[in-house]
């Protein structure tokens, strides 16, 4: 049987990072909306909202598109109320 091995705990835990965790420098994204202060996000502007949207056609999140929750519940729901216009697919193409 092998000898049981002893972790090397000589750091402090504070400097020991999680298991798949990233240390890249990613700066968090500012809110676009929040920048340009707009308001309410519009369904009618399409070259906007394809922004926000994956060549799939799927809406992307807030982690990719850097929104702020509220643009990011208003974006949502303009995508949607693009794509029953038919201003913007459901699907990629």
């Amino acid at each position: 049987m092998p000898p049981k091995r002893q972790d090397d705990r000589s750091g402090s835990s504070s400097t020991r990072k999680r298991p798949g965790a990233r240390d890249t420098g990613v700066r968090r994204r500012n809110c676009y909306f929040c920048k340009e202060k707009v308001e309410e996000v519009d369904y009618k502007n399409v070259n906007q909202l394809r922004r926000y949207i994956s060549e799939k056609g799927k809406i992307r999140s807030r982690r990719i598109t850097g929104a702020c929750r509220r643009h990011q519940n208003q974006l949502s729901a303009a995508v949607k109320r693009a794509r029953e216009m038919a201003l913007l697919p459901y699907v990629g193409g």
